[in-house]
């Protein structure tokens, strides 16, 4: 996943997936190129993050760069990627360009659920007798994941099309003033919808409810042609004929029906369908931004919405006490690091830790909903924390106005050795036995009470008396070799139940405790 989709992915903004069969195989080469960086743009301007999908050499990616973009537009022997193609694509090392079920498979995966496309495959003409049937309908019916598009290609029978996506249960509206199913080049089809959204935000409202409901089936949003571009309907099914006639002749079959027959009604047309085309591509891609971000905020306010009320919890609770930290990973390109002042090339990815946060936020995904103390400034990555720790209770965690939250960059070599750490855990002080104290009842009534090393040893201490007294079961995570020992210091640690250390820490306590070293255990 391309970092800049990845960011956006944590910090819940708008995405749009876009698929790369366009750029493979719907366009020659300048103008695939420049229909994509274009489509892009229009995506950006109108407030989401472009994620084109596509395989190069044998790895899906999930936004492309524009090196990538370039090579997937200039190469002639790329492939057409279905559901079908994919294991044997990525097994060969192979690179293609994603279909509208290729791209809907890969969206869903990474959590995006909007996807644009030019328009979706269907049931081809006489396709009772071929039984031949796009993979994109099928994957409509299996996969959650909102498809905006001009309808169905105008090459395929629309209306068996209509009748095959009721079959697999997809939600099929059109978007606008009317109910008139469009066929992309076209405005008409001569058939209806069942059902309409007006704008944007009925848009969004009706791919919620879809992804509340959990159905596995995605949604049809088909978007007509803007009206000033639109070509003639009945221009372009003449234009149809002869090329289905031509490609019968030739014995074209099965993925490779669809190429030609949009080229040859490109020449037929002399260029009016590949004008609309473009058209309708970037219509698809201001529309279907719009829809990403009416989306994106109708989800953050449920969210909110759903945030379970103290009272609601239903006791008794975990409680984890511990830090948050926003890790900045910094990857050289080279196995040796240049010193001197130099750049060295390289990626760089942010993630979210801490040790606490880690032990909270597995608790949360087992359903356990833990009361959560922790700390983080109000500051630029406070937001982004809170954002992706959404699916945990974080109302008691402290925002503290002047401080920074705990960042940590790690500078690795190419074959990941650390060459230098850097960390800003100061805040980590915040989270002092006068806060924690404020929450004994929780702490008395909880079956488990998790506490991990960056906590201040005055604050250890008093969760230690508190499961002393009261016979508490704490989990302590050491956090590294030099934080392992608070509790050890002194007793408190006779009132821990458990501890889960890895060796460098477990050896860091049994010092401190004057304890000898186990025979060997040096050259473990």
């Amino acid at each position: 996943i391309q970092p800049s989709v990845q960011e956006a992915l944590m910090e819940g903004r708008p995405i749009v997936a876009l698929e790369s069969t366009i750029i493979t195989h719907g366009m020659a080469y300048p103008h695939n190129l420049s229909m994509a960086r274009e489509v892009e743009e229009i995506v950006t301007r109108n407030g989401a993050v472009p994620a084109t999908v596509g395989i190069v050499r044998g790895r899906i990616h999930i936004g492309l760069t524009d090196e990538e973009l370039q090579f997937l537009a200039g190469s002639k022997n790329v492939v057409k990627v279905s559901r079908r193609d994919l294991p044997y694509i990525l097994s060969q090392g192979l690179s293609g360009g994603t279909t509208v079920s290729g791209t809907m498979i890969a969206a869903h995966k990474a959590g995006i659920p909007l996807f644009v496309t030019g328009g979706i495959g269907g049931v081809h003409r006489g396709g009772q007798d071929t039984l031949d049937v796009s993979a994109d309908l099928t994957e409509l019916g299996r996969t959650p994941v909102a498809v905006v598009s001009a309808g169905v290609k105008s090459i395929v029978d629309i209306g068996r099309t209509l009748e095959y996506l009721e079959t697999q249960g997809v939600c099929v509206a059109a978007f606008g003033e009317s109910r008139e199913f469009p066929a992309f080049f076209s405005r008409q089809s001569g058939f209806q919808a069942p059902y309409r959204v007006r704008n944007e935000e009925e848009a969004a409202e009706l791919i919620a409810s879809a992804l509340g409901l959990g159905l596995s089936s995605g949604v049809l949003i088909a978007v007509p042609c803007p009206q000033e571009r639109a070509a003639s309907g009945r221009a372009v099914e003449e234009a149809i004929q002869q090329a289905l006639h031509e490609a019968r002749l030739k014995g074209i079959t099965g993925k490779e029906v669809t190429p030609f027959l949009l080229q040859k009604i490109s020449d037929l047309t002399d260029g009016e369908s590949l004008a609309s085309n473009i058209a309708l591509i970037q219509n698809n891609a201001r529309v279907g931004s719009c829809i990403a971000v009416a989306l994106s905020k109708l989800q953050k306010a449920t969210r909110k919405k759903r945030l379970p009320r103290r009272e609601d919890v239903i006791p008794p609770q975990p409680v984890v006490i511990g830090g948050i930290n926003v890790d900045f990973i910094a990857k050289a390109q080279n196995s040796v690091i240049l010193g001197g002042g130099q750049t060295n090339a390289g990626r760089v990815r942010r993630s979210f830790g801490g040790v606490g946060r880690n032990l909270a936020d597995c608790l949360s995904r087992l359903g356990l909903t833990p009361l959560f103390l922790s700390a983080v400034g109000k500051d630029e990555h406070s937001e982004s924390v809170l954002h992706y720790c959404h699916h945990m209770d974080m109302r008691a965690v402290l925002q503290l106005e002047g401080k920074n939250t705990a960042t940590y960059c790690a500078v690795i070599t190419s074959a990941g050795e650390l060459s230098v750490g850097l960390g800003d855990m100061d805040i980590h002080g915040e989270i002092t036995e006068q806060y924690v104290s404020k929450f004994k009842e929780s702490l008395l009534r909880a079956p488990l009470v998790c506490v991990d090393g960056n906590v201040p040893l005055a604050t250890l201490q008093y969760v230690c008396e508190l499961a002393r007294e009261h016979g508490l079961a704490v989990c302590y995570e050491p956090t590294d070799e030099n934080k392992a020992s608070k509790p050890f210091l002194s007793d408190s640690w006779k009132a821990l139940t458990f501890i889960s250390p890895n060796l460098q820490e477990l050896r860091a306590i049994n010092q401190t405790l004057g304890n000898p070293l186990p025979a060997g255990m040096e050259y473990s």
